[in-house]
């Protein structure tokens, strides 16, 4: 299983907070979602089956490239 173990945090700053995880390959498809509340924190990492997350709501994204807030 080839993956990336870096892990990133999803914290959530309001209720109803959407991931959704994409998958990998020649169709991109949702294949995971889930619902944060505000205060929840989810650690997610990528892998074979999951090549890209969307984050839809107000968040904080700690990555070890940095920080990212979705009201910024």
């Amino acid at each position: 299983m080839a993956t990336n173990q870096d892990f990133f945090v999803i914290k959530a700053k309001e209720n109803g907070v959407h991931v959704i995880g994409l998958t990998r390959g020649t169709d991109t498809r949702f294949h995971h979602t889930e619902k944060l509340d505000k205060g929840e924190v989810m650690l997610a990492q990528f892998t074979e089956h999951t090549s890209a997350i969307k984050v839809r709501g107000k968040a904080v994204i700690l990555t070890r490239h940095g920080v990212v807030d979705t009201t910024e």
